[in-house]
């Protein structure tokens, strides 16, 4: 257990670094002040712009690929039985870093860009392809990012409900059962942080995002940010 709890806050300490928020102090705006004042992808994109929106996409996704790296390269010689499991325990620390910051008075991201770095980090080129065209298909299909965060998260977990019954990784049954409860919590946690997007879906005035937009386009009115 001792393990794991290393793991968890390896992955926290990465968490903590929160790349709207910097990106959003250079330009002198506390993002938590500015759009849905969350500290997300999405909100960074709408209040900073595309390419910090981009930056801030791909640095929370890497810093969950580097937590785990770091996990692998302090276990992989000990604990090689349960690698799959402890990349997901850091990922889970990774997750709550970013979604619980300390430092920001607990109030980060929606954690979606950390576990697409989960995904990714567990090192399975299927289901990196899988999500990388789910995530970014319904986006530019739908215009929700939250249908297609929403979408990604609750696909990983069934996938990996499916792993762990057929025993992909080979880890004990036990292991595995821990494995898929943790990814089982880390999705009801991002379905929870979308709950207020949900409810716009359901009610259809959930703001869409475009990732290119029409010069003739009308901006939309702002609300919370998916992500």
């Amino acid at each position: 257990m001792s393990t794991r709890i290393i793991c968890l806050i390896i992955g926290y300490a990465f968490g903590l670094f929160q790349t709207s928020y910097i990106l959003g102090k250079m330009k002198g705006i506390d993002i938590r002040d500015s759009g849905s004042g969350n500290a997300g992808t999405t909100n960074a994109l709408r209040t900073l712009g595309m390419k910090a929106g981009a930056i801030t996409f791909f640095c929370d996704i890497l810093k969950c690929m580097l937590a785990v790296l770091v996990t692998w390269a302090l276990f992989h010689n000990s604990h090689a039985d349960i690698i799959p499991l402890l990349k997901i325990w850091t990922s889970a620390g990774v997750v709550l870093g970013h979604v619980f910051p300390a430092h920001m008075h607990f109030k980060g991201g929606k954690g979606i860009a950390p576990m697409g770095g989960m995904i990714i980090a567990f090192g399975d080129i299927r289901l990196t392809i899988i999500g990388i065209l789910v995530f970014f298909g319904l986006v530019f299909l739908t215009h929700y990012v939250s249908v297609a965060s929403l979408t990604l998260i609750s696909l990983f977990c069934i996938e990996m409900a499916i792993y762990q019954i057929l025993g992909v990784n080979g880890m004990q049954p036990r292991h595995r059962a821990e494995l898929w409860i943790i990814v089982l919590l880390l999705t009801a946690l991002g379905v929870y942080e979308h709950r207020g997007n949900i409810l716009r879906l359901l009610q259809g005035n959930e703001r869409k995002t475009y990732l290119i937009k029409k010069k003739s386009e009308e901006p939309a009115e702002k609300t919370e940010a998916e992500k």
